[in-house]
């Protein structure tokens, strides 16, 4: 049962009240009933992803802000790829033996794969101290490191671990030269829904310092390596 329909039936319960008991005690049941229907919860991986990572880089370099302003080089991060099975905006879940559950009551904000972009790109820049400028335009002649990533295994396990499996390449933007590399974070975590997504957090933040030092590395015109 909607939620909309229980605002009919909260309706339904007044008219009820002003005709007949009989009426009015079924209106008061379907409400109850509406009553234990269960709410949808929605998560977030980048919720306070990004303050952390400048925060961290404020601590380290102490001109973050001024880094900000006026970045070195850019990043461009590209939409992600993620598995077809994982594509939906309910959390799925591993509960072993190759079986899987769909979480009606538990969605993402957005789909998983908005969701893993744009907390990967607040990871990098906040590491970086630079502007992830996908579709917007840039100085001319300013170096731009264009990240691409393609999300391999996506992971959900409650009270076991959150694991993310992604494959990502970086070069400099007119530069036939590529890196590509693979970065498979996998995080224990404990029980409950929260300490799942923390757990796909702290993975996101992992990979993008994989991916931040190659850029450092390239932007310092050093050979990476993964």
């Amino acid at each position: 049962m909607m939620r909309n329909d229980c605002a009919v039936l909260a309706a339904a319960r007044v008219t009820a009240r002003v005709t007949t008991p009989v009426l009015a005690l079924a209106a008061a049941v379907l409400l109850a009933a509406c009553g234990s229907v269960p709410q949808e919860r929605f998560y977030s991986l980048s919720n306070g992803l990004g303050t952390a990572a400048a925060g961290a880089a404020s601590a380290a370099q102490g001109a973050a802000r001024t880094t900000l302003a006026a970045p070195a080089y850019y990043i461009e991060v590209p939409a992600v790829t993620v598995p077809k099975q994982a594509a939906r905006n309910q959390l799925v879940v591993t509960t072993g033996d190759g079986r899987v559950d769909v979480l009606e009551q538990e969605r993402w904000v957005s789909p998983p794969a908005a969701e893993i972009g744009q907390a990967l790109s607040l990871a990098i820049t906040g590491e970086l101290g630079t502007v992830d400028v996908f579709r917007a335009p840039v100085p001319d002649k300013s170096p731009v490191y264009r990240i691409s990533t393609n999300v391999q295994r996506f992971e959900s396990a409650p009270g076991r671990y959150s694991l993310i499996d992604m494959v990502w390449s970086v070069r400099l933007a007119g530069s036939p030269q590529v890196l590509t590399c693979r970065s498979v974070a996998q995080e224990t975590v404990g029980a409950g829904y929260d300490e799942l997504v923390a757990g796909h957090r702290r993975a996101i933040t992992r990979i993008g310092a994989d991916i931040s030092r190659a850029v450092r590395a390239l932007a310092a015109g050093d050979k990476p390596a993964c």
